[in-house]
């Protein structure tokens, strides 16, 4: 069996606009960081319209989320003008994402969106991080949740303090 059907992938189109993104698996902290990278890449390099697919995307954790939550406030801060869309959620996908707020900061569509991601076919490297770097990324993803929407934050107090402790002794 190939890495990429065992092992959760983001599936991008750099070259295209709006930028494309597909989620095939599991979105978590184990993978979110290229994420993070990405989409801070194509901001430098001017890019302001986004497009993520979930239509295989089987779950995903706070920290994708917050990952996510990053690159909406990112836009905002820009002065406006981009956009982030996330399209094809199923039920579960949705619903963890009004959970969090995250429907006020970017465009859900949860229908059938008319745009072919076939066009996705360059996979994001997703090196491995030292347990430093997941914790510095799990907590900064959480603190853009709480950025958000105010109500996160009492759903993350205790992972806020925690990781906020670990970090300060290294």
């Amino acid at each position: 069996m190939s890495d990429r059907a065992t092992k959760p992938a983001f599936l991008v189109d750099a070259y295209s606009d709006p930028v494309l993104v597909r989620i095939e698996g599991r979105a978590d902290f184990h993978n979110s960081a290229c994420l993070r990278d990405f989409i801070a890449d194509m901001l430098r390099q001017g890019k302001k319209r986004f497009v993520i697919d979930f239509l295989q995307c089987t779950s995903m954790d706070s920290t994708f989320q917050g990952v996510l939550a990053e690159g909406a406030l990112a836009l905002r801060k820009n002065g406006g003008g981009g956009s982030l869309i996330l399209v094809r959620l199923g039920p579960r996908n949705l619903e963890l994402v009004r959970n969090m707020g995250l429907h006020r900061l970017m465009t859900v569509d949860a229908g059938d969106f008319p745009m072919n991601f076939n066009t996705c076919d360059t996979p994001l490297n997703c090196p491995d991080r030292t347990e430093l770097e997941n914790a510095r990324l799990v907590l900064e993803a959480h603190e853009n949740l709480v950025a958000a929407d105010e109500n996160n934050r009492a759903k993350f107090q205790d992972v806020l303090v925690f990781l906020k402790n670990r970090l300060e002794k290294h």
